[in-house]
């Protein structure tokens, strides 16, 4: 294992891109609710490390109008999800949004629990450990671990990394079900991402590498980024409708594609069937095309 003592990060170096545009149905439906999803898409538009955003910079990431966010952040800031700067007419998430995430962290009881053992794994691999979730058209980076005394990627909550082209966006891709990958790839084919029949090859060759390796590994060749290495497991939490991504990675340099497959994937395999028997699950099964 390499290890590397440095007080410094590198950064990535790679096409993440700020922009979070407004989720849309894969098809119209009276039911949808576009000013509450141009809402949600402001809130999205916020990082762990932005101190304070304008409108302009809101409408940069959203796509939205100017005078689309101007009243959007007015109605957020008003209700508590938002907190206004006055003095640089700044945003900041505001303290309903810490509520509802203490909320929604102490009713998903596997967050707390993985933890310790992604830990244990960053520690063990020398790899920045991450959980992800689907958030429309990108997988989100919403947990990570990072192992100590080690320089590893500077990949913080709230990167939005692409489906294609990812050990993360494979793996979710392999182990959607089949509603939720036509939704996924609908909104990926609509601007140009990710064609159908590319998607359903990413998922059968992933499948088969969860089946006969318990890990997904992307070619770094095809990776998003050259200056990451990654592999990736699903876990199917039994109190959420879709599974999530558990991932660790490195620079090239200190993850070979023999460590990947000789350490850090069966690690890593081991690591989230640990979780699963602590919740009393077993492995998700293949869902079903």
């Amino acid at each position: 294992m390499i290890r590397h003592e440095s007080s410094s990060i590198p950064q990535v170096d790679s096409p993440l891109g700020d922009a979070c545009p407004t989720p849309r149905p894969p098809q119209k439906d009276r039911r949808f609710a576009e000013t509450l999803a141009r809402g949600l898409a402001v809130l999205r538009a916020f990082r762990a490390t932005d101190d304070g955003l304008g409108n302009g910079e809101i409408a940069k990431r959203t796509g939205l109008p100017k005078s689309t966010v101007s009243r959007l952040t007015f109605t957020l800031q008003s209700l508590g999800y938002l907190a206004h700067m006055r003095r640089h007419d700044l945003y900041r998430p505001g303290p309903a949004l810490l509520a509802l995430g203490n909320v929604a962290q102490a009713s998903i009881r596997f967050v707390d629990i993985a933890g310790p053992i992604m830990q244990r794994l960053a520690d063990d691999t020398g790899t920045l450990a991450l959980m992800l979730v689907r958030d429309a058209r990108k997988m989100l980076i919403v947990r990570s671990w990072r192992p100590q005394g080690v320089s590893s990627l500077w990949l913080e909550v709230g990167h939005r990394i692409p489906f294609s082209g990812s050990s993360s966006g494979h793996a979710m891709l392999a182990a959607t079900e089949a509603r939720l990958f036509s939704e996924i790839v609908a909104g990926l084919s609509d601007e140009g991402a990710l064609s159908l029949e590319r998607a359903v090859a990413i998922r059968d060759e992933a499948r088969g590498q969860l089946r006969t390796a318990g890990y997904v590994l992307t070619d770094p060749a095809e990776y998003f980024a050259p200056s990451i290495h990654a592999v990736a497991r699903p876990f199917q939490p039994a109190d959420l409708s879709e599974p999530v991504i558990f991932t660790c990675g490195a620079l090239p340099q200190d993850l070979s594609v023999a460590r990947m497959r000789s350490e850090v994937g069966p690690g890593l395999a081991v690591a989230v069937q640990e979780l699963e028997r602590i919740m009393g699950q077993g492995a998700a099964p293949d869902p079903q095309d």
